[in-house]
């Protein structure tokens, strides 16, 4: 029998299928071998692939700002790219310069 994830199943498979066939929903989710997890289970997770870390797990912690909203706006590619230039948190740099911008002009026309 093929299984994709390991290979092929062992000769030795002493699984009890009738057995495990004949159980109801309620005695599956109540397995002592297979209990629930919980949040705290995958704190600090990591997957892998072929032995290869290709993913872990990270939660974003409170906003300690106000909250931004996203939106999708249109820039020249120079302007973009002058302000990626800068590095990390080139966002919060268009944001500051359009906020000197509105200091000095009325955003209304």
């Amino acid at each position: 029998m093929s299984d994709v994830s390991t290979g092929t199943t062992p000769p030795d498979d002493q699984t009890d299928w009738p057995r495990v066939r004949a159980m109801t929903d309620a005695e599956i989710q109540e397995d002592a071998d297979n209990p629930r997890t919980t949040e705290a289970d995958w704190n600090d997770a990591v997957m892998r692939q072929r032995g290869v870390e290709v993913a872990r797990v990270r939660t974003r912690g409170p906003n300690k700002r106000p909250t931004k909203e996203q939106v999708a706006i249109r820039l020249s590619p120079d302007v973009l790219a002058a302000f990626r230039a800068g590095g990390p948190g080139w966002q919060t740099r268009i944001d500051q310069a359009l906020r000197e911008w509105l200091a000095t002009h009325s955003a209304t026309r």
